[in-house]
């Protein structure tokens, strides 16, 4: 099978990056040390290609109507143009087929960021609940041809001072953004720059989207400024320390989001109707999402170990990890609701059963280390 590839992988290749099969794209895992990656992006700046997710428009005068039925979170918090939103897209029966975040840019223009190995099966999807319900919306995924765009997360204490360093003309309509919205930055080097204060590592930053023929030239021009390239292996430590779900691991069609710590991001208060509404109100939860310590040394959480109770109950690890910001064994898991945080329960790690204490996630945010 070919691997796809993003704009940047080229780019990849000349920095010497180890290159991994991510889901059928050519991606790189890191460029050297992937622990030195993932201290860069804590303590100063670094940054992810994300290219191989898909950014979606959706474009006409039905769009709102047609989010409020298609995402569990509610597109009618979304007033200011710009103000982004972080959502599930569910089944009928209440389980995820993505999850997702939500721009909104006017009446007539949503914007949606997919993931990489669900886009095509997310498409697919809106398109046909834009069938079903005559809205008339247009789908455009921004992934290949002539309109394609590139995207580049740029995260860490320093990273929107580095992004201005690239970006300066960005500078002053970006400044002000808050967490979770976005700009169109017109006037760039770069052509039109999509600048989001979104992130995936529990640190500041911006996501970038932009034409994919600008790729190389602003990738280049972030390293030449001092951005550190961190690849799938940092990201991936960073968002596990962040408590961050990910998509095929942490959740998927088989899982609803009340069981996958999810309930956030799911508007079940309000009168609107959305696919998957009547089978989470139906079902509810039955499993919590927390994270996981472990006490004693001779073993590595990993997904799919079994989570054992005080009460014998048994749950499981989703994503495990040792956290090179708190030098310990982390995890994410699903336990059964009778479990508190603070209890010890025991992970089994081949022919042991070892300690470990549930906590509140996330483990570390903003560079501070959150749980003892």
């Amino acid at each position: 099978m070919t691997l796809k590839a993003t704009p940047l992988n080229s780019a990849h290749r000349a920095a010497g990056a180890k290159m991994v099969d991510f889901g059928g794209w050519d991606m790189p895992v890191n460029y050297g040390s992937q622990i030195e990656e993932h201290h860069a992006v804590r303590t100063d700046v670094g940054m992810f290609d994300v290219s191989h997710m898909c950014v979606v428009d959706l474009e006409g005068a039905n769009v709102r109507a047609f989010l409020r039925g298609l995402l569990a979170n509610n597109v009618d918090k979304l007033q200011v143009p710009g103000k982004a939103l972080y959502s599930c897209m569910l089944k009928p029966d209440g389980t995820v087929i993505d999850d997702l975040i939500v721009y909104f840019f006017g009446e007539n223009w949503f914007r949606l960021v997919v993931n990489a190995g669900t886009a095509e099966k997310d498409i697919a999807w809106i398109n046909a609940q834009n069938a079903a319900t005559s809205s008339g919306v247009t789908v455009t995924q921004r992934r290949d041809g002539d309109n394609a765009m590139a995207l580049i997360a740029v995260q860490g204490p320093n990273a929107r001072a580095k992004v201005w360093e690239v970006l300066p003309t960005a500078k002053e309509a970006s400044e002000p953004l808050k967490p979770f919205n976005a700009v169109i930055a017109k006037d760039t080097a770069f052509g039109e720059v999509m600048v989001a204060r979104t992130g995936y590592t529990g640190e500041d930053g911006f996501e970038l989207a932009f034409p994919a023929s600008q790729a190389d030239a602003l990738w280049n021009a972030l390293v030449a400024a001092g951005v550190k390239p961190a690849g799938l292996g940092a990201r991936d430590t960073l968002r596990l320390e962040a408590g961050m779900n990910l998509y095929g691991q942490d959740m998927d069609e088989t899982v609803n989001p009340l069981d996958a710590g999810l309930a956030w991001t799911v508007d079940l208060v309000s009168e609107r109707d959305f696919i998957g509404k009547a089978a989470l109100q139906k079902d509810g939860q039955h499993q919590q999402y927390v994270g996981l310590i472990l006490r004693e040394k001779g073993g590595v959480l990993r997904a799919h170990q079994k989570v054992i109770s005080a009460s014998g109950s048994v749950g499981e690890i989703t994503s495990g990890t040792f956290s090179p910001t708190m030098q310990q064994a982390i995890a994410l898991g699903r336990l059964p609701m009778d479990v508190a945080v603070g209890d010890t329960v025991h992970v089994e790690i081949r022919d042991k059963k070892l300690a470990a204490t549930v906590i509140k996630l996330p483990f570390v945010r903003n560079g501070k280390i959150l749980v003892a």
